[in-house]
Parts: C-alpha cells; sequence; structure tokens
C-alpha cells in the first residue's frame, strides 16, 4: 500500500537509551536495504502524452476514464479488475521508484475463511466466525458491515489471486483467530514478495500503464465531484483528468509528524514502513471533502527488531515461538492481539522480549532464513548455549522451555491462557531475536462504504472519489488482527477496480 506526498525527515538519534519511547523514529537500515533491493519486482512506465517545458509549469492535460493513485496490494488489484471488468483507459500512480509500497513488506500472510485450500486441508471455518473474530479484535470498533463484507468475500479474493497465478495455499494461525485461516504462499515464505510480483505481471500482461517517481499532491474538483488530480513528474506540475478517482496511497507510519498529531505517545517509536508511507492520501481526501474517521487507531506491532525496524511475522509466533524476558521467564499469551502483547512486552525490565523457537520454527517459516540472513537471530546449539549468548540464566530459560513443552507433551494448562499454536520443543538448536514494539499500521483513514466510495461527514459519496486499503478507515476498529490487512487489500482493491468498472460503464 502506498502513499504519496512529501518525504519527511528521518535522522539517527545518536542518544542510546533504554527506554523505548526514546528510540529514533526510523526506517532501520536493513529495511531500506531491503526496499531499495526491490527495485527487480519492475518498474513500469509509461511515457506522458503531455509536452512542456521543463519550468515546472502546467502543461495541457491529459484524460483517463479512471486514474489509481498508489501500486499496494490495494492499488494493483483494483487496476486489474476494473481492466478484467472492461475499463482499459486508466493508469497507475507511483511516487517512489519501486512498486510494492508496504505490500512488499506482509509478512504473516492473508487471512480468508471458507476457502477451497481450507476445505482441502480438513480446515472448518465460517465467515460469521471469521468476521466475529475481527470484529472482537479490534473491540467491536471496526465497521460491521464491512467487516462483514471483508470476511464475505474473502474465500473469493483466494480465487482470484490463484488464478493469477499467486497460490496461497500453506496456511498458518495468527493471534487474536481462533482457527487456522492465514493463508501464504506455497513454501510458507512472506507474502508481500509473492503478491507484489504477481500483481505486477498480471498489470504488464494487460499494458496498464504504471507511471513512476509520479507524486499526486492534490485532487481537483469540479462542484462536488472530483475530475482529476495534480502531479508532479519529472520535474512538471501536470493535471491528469479523471471520471474516477481511486486512492489506494497506504498509511502513514513513516510520518513522525503526522503519527505523533494523532497519537504524541509514539513519539519516538521505530517503524516497519517503507519510507514513502507518509500520509498523503488522507490530506489530499480531508480537502476533497471526504470524512477521516479513527486516525488515533495507530498499531504498534510487538516484534520488531528495533535496529534494522524488521518486523518479525506473526506465524513465527503461530508456529510455536514463545516470548521471554529479560530473565528468561514467559510472561503472556503470545497469540493474544497485537495491542495486547504489546503492553505486556512493554511492562518487561528493559521494555523488550527475545522471541524463542526451535528448529521446527525454523525450517517452517521461510522469513526465518532472512532475519538470520540480516544477522539478527542469536543461534545456541542447545538451550544452555542460546541463554548464554542472550544472557538470561540458564535454568530459568530451561525451566520455562519445560513448562511450555508439557503444554503439548502432557496436557498441561498453561498459566498464561495460551491455546493456539503451541508444540513441543525438540532437542537440538534453539534461535532467538530480540523483539519491541513499533509503529506498523494505521487503522483510521478515509470512510467509505461497501462500494468503496469516499463519504463526507454526512455519509454522502463524493462523486468520482474512491479508496481502498490501508488509507481508509474503520475495517478494523482499534486494533488489527495480523493476517487482516492483506485480506483488506484484496477484497477491497478488487471490489473498487470492479465497482468503478461498473460505474463507467
Amino acid at each position: 500500500m502506498q502513499t504519496f506526498g512529501n518525504h519527511t525527515s528521518r535522522t539517527n538519534q545518536s542518544e542510546a537509551t533504554p527506554a523505548l519511547t526514546r528510540r529514533s523514529f526510523v526506517m532501520g537500515a536493513g529495511a531500506l536495504g531491503a526496499f531499495a533491493m526491490l527495485g527487480g519486482l519492475g518498474l513500469t512506465g509509461c511515457a506522458p502524452t503531455t509536452q512542456t517545458a521543463d519550468t515546472g509549469e502546467e502543461g495541457e492535460a491529459e484524460s483517463f476514464d479512471a486514474i489509481i493513485v498508489g501500486t499496494g496490494g490495494a492499488g494493483l488489484s483494483a487496476a486489474i479488475a476494473a481492466y478484467d471488468k472492461g475499463l482499459s483507459n486508466i493508469v497507475i500512480l507511483e511516487k517512489m521508484a519501486v512498486n510494492g509500497g508496504n505490500t512488499n513488506f506482509s509478512s504473516s500472510g492473508m487471512n480468508a475463511s471458507e476457502t477451497k485450500f481450507q476445505k482441502e486441508q480438513g480446515i472448518e471455518d465460517s465467515n460469521d466466525l471469521f468476521a466475529q473474530e475481527t470484529l472482537d479484535g479490534g473491540h467491536n470498533t471496526g465497521d460491521e458491515e464491512l467487516v462483514k463484507f471483508m470476511c464475505d468475500n474473502s474465500a473469493g479474493a483466494i480465487d482470484w489471486l490463484d488464478s493469477l497465478g499467486i497460490k496461497l495455499d500453506n496456511i498458518t494461525l495468527t493471534g487474536g483467530m481462533s482457527v487456522i485461516r492465514c493463508h501464504r504462499p506455497t513454501d510458507g515464505s512472506a507474502v508481500g514478495l509473492t503478491l507484489v510480483p504477481g500483481l505486477v505481471a498480471a498489470v504488464n500482461e494487460r499494458d496498464i500503464p504504471i507511471r513512476m517517481s509520479c507524486e499526486a499532491t492534490e485532487l481537483v474538483k469540479d462542484g462536488d465531484a472530483v475530475v482529476g488530480i495534480k502531479v508532479k513528474e519529472g520535474g512538471k506540475a501536470k493535471t491528469l483528468n479523471a471520471r474516477a478517482v481511486i486512492l489506494a496511497t497506504g498509511g502513514l507510519g513513516a510520518n513522525q509528524e503526522m503519527v505523533t498529531k494523532y497519537r504524541p505517545d509514539l513519539a519516538g517509536y521505530v517503524t516497519t514502513n517503507q519510507p514513502g508511507a507518509t500520509g498523503d492520501g488522507y490530506t489530499m481526501a480531508e480537502a476533497a471533502g471526504a470524512e477521516l474517521v479513527q486516525m488515533d487507531q495507530i498499531q504498534i506491532h510487538p516484534t520488531v527488531e528495533q535496529e534494522t525496524s524488521t518486523l518479525v511475522a506473526e506465524g513465527v509466533r503461530g508456529g510455536g515461538a514463545i516470548l521471554v524476558n529479560a530473565e528468561g521467564n514467559r510472561f503472556f499469551d503470545e497469540m493474544s492481539t497485537r495491542d495486547k502483547v504489546s503492553a505486556a512486552e512493554q511492562e518487561q525490565p528493559g521494555g523488550f522480549a527475545w522471541c524463542v523457537f526451535d528448529q521446527q520454527v525454523y525450517d517452517n517459516n521461510k522469513a526465518i532464513a532472512k532475519y538470520d540472513a540480516a544477522g539478527i537471530v542469536q543461534t545456541g546449539a542447545d538451550v544452555a548455549a542460546l541463554a548464554e549468548a542472550i544472557e538470561v540464566d540458564a535454568a530459568t530459560l530451561q525451566a520455562t522451555i519445560d513448562a511450555y513443552n508439557a503444554i503439548t507433551t502432557d496436557g498441561a494448562t498453561d498459566e498464561f491462557g495460551r491455546t493456539e499454536g503451541c508444540i513441543a520443543f525438540t532437542p537440538g538448536a534453539m534461535y532467538a531475536i530480540k523483539v519491541a514494539p513499533g509503529i506498523h499500521h494505521a487503522m483510521g483513514g478515509i470512510r467509505i462504504n461497501a462500494n468503496n466510495e469516499a463519504l463526507d461527514a454526512s455519509g454522502n459519496p463524493i462523486p468520482g472519489l474512491y479508496a481502498a486499503g490501508e488509507v481508509t478507515g474503520g475495517i478494523h476498529g482499534n486494533n488489527r488482527i495480523g493476517g487482516n490487512a492483506v485480506c483488506d487489500i484484496e477484497v477491497f482493491g478488487k471490489n473498487v477496480g470492479e465497482v468503478v468498472a461498473a460505474a463507467l460503464a
């Protein structure tokens, strides 16, 4: 999910402090490097038809049926779906030099219910249960209509992705879910690095133009209707006319000023967001009359490696990993919701935890090998060796693991209430990653209805303006369940493309 607008300054604070809220609000060097390496995902371009002198002055406007702003999962899906429903005069704008936005970093997978892959694997699930657990996870502050729409259409989105050659048939568990419904690529790898290349390939196959390094700055209105968008491209200011504009511009997690505007308490947190996630879609939409909802609902993720801002996927805990504090003790149900796990983590000595796992978990989650290659995984030949590596008492860590193993081997009741994703660690190599909370997801945003129409404060659609993905608000309430962001961007991305194609037919 991609945002458009001016980049905010992100500088390292040289002062090292133990308090999390005093850490620098930056994307770590490792995450930035990973983003830079994503250039291979496809820098599709389209030469603009407007010819003007390179003076920054606006030339003659180009015209399209639909303009899609952002090349994350929502924007790419919208373009594909619109094209396949007969809308060919469309263009996608991307302010960065790399496609994919935050979708590139989506790790756990895509939650979906009643899917063909669940049925093939004997997993019983229902759309109603998925919706109820999503609403419960958001403490019943989400929009029930939007949540129900997302869940009811999740299996169809899985099928649609499969038809595009994007197979998500490896299913795991995420915190807040009682059923295995988080769909990943067959090899169990991070979903984003399969999803984005697959969607870009589908866009290229349809010859849908993507204009890279093209920064949207302002929506153009004629009366109440949005009729185009102003952009900066190649040093020139331009106006692009459109019968419909779809904002798929992503969140605000890389914009410290905007984050702290809505949540002053989050000043200083590291962010898992890519550098283009600066909240520009919110600014443009609000200026055009759209209502923004729940903007203070900014999610922190409990398992972020602080030096590199690397997100340690929820699927690692879902596959059996545990969290221990600096003393080697477990302290909370690792499969609880992100807000609760983050809060418990911050109460521990130093405000951090070790995500501890064995060879089984390592082998079953392909993302861990990348964490290891990045140098953030501590390794021990056994529990005692790992304890020495992470400087915790070996006897305490062994007792913690023995008690955890007993949940599986002896049917013991977990003192912290964990019932999902438990395994018995096997003797041999043990691993740990030091983690603490970091800025992760904006759950508030543009108010929409189930047709993805942007709404004003009275609940009326703004003609010509649509939105999908993280830039929208109300779906996740005040806490997003891991795996629901990809479901959101795919269900509503596909939907908005189809809705706009039908409206302009």
